[in-house]
């Protein structure tokens, strides 16, 4: 059986930018940007892992709002399932804590980045491609 992986993404809006991070060298898939957010623990509730995952890697807190959408990607050694949620920042200013980088991409832009396989269609969604 093939392995199983859950994650949460944020989408979080400026306008028409949206807040993109990217992978630090010695990640998996390192250097490509993603929309913020990780892996859901065990027990652990999306829309805490969520808050949780922005919080270590962004320094930011984030009021996570309805599902946008829900990505699946099968990568060759497992199959991910990604829940999108709408964010929006109530305390601090992002900034790269646990990540390489950070940028606010006009969405048009988005898949002009080189992003996780898993990120491109919804990158192209915003994009209106």
């Amino acid at each position: 059986m093939r392995a199983r992986k859950l994650v949460v993404a944020a989408l979080v809006r400026d306008g028409t930018r949206i807040l993109m991070s990217r992978r630090r060298a010695d990640q998996p898939m390192p250097n490509l940007w993603e929309f913020p957010g990780g892996k859901v623990e065990p027990g652990e509730a999306p829309t805490d892992a969520l808050a949780r995952e922005v919080r270590e890697e962004l320094g930011c807190e984030v009021a996570v709002g309805r599902v946008h959408e829900v990505v699946f990607h099968a990568y060759p050694e497992f199959d991910l399932y990604m829940l999108v949620y709408e964010a929006r920042i109530v305390a601090g200013q992002p900034r790269a804590v646990d990540v390489a980088e950070i940028a606010w991409v006009e969405a048009a832009r988005l898949a002009d980045l080189e992003l996780l396989p898993a990120d491109y269609p919804l990158a192209r969604a915003l994009a209106g491609g």
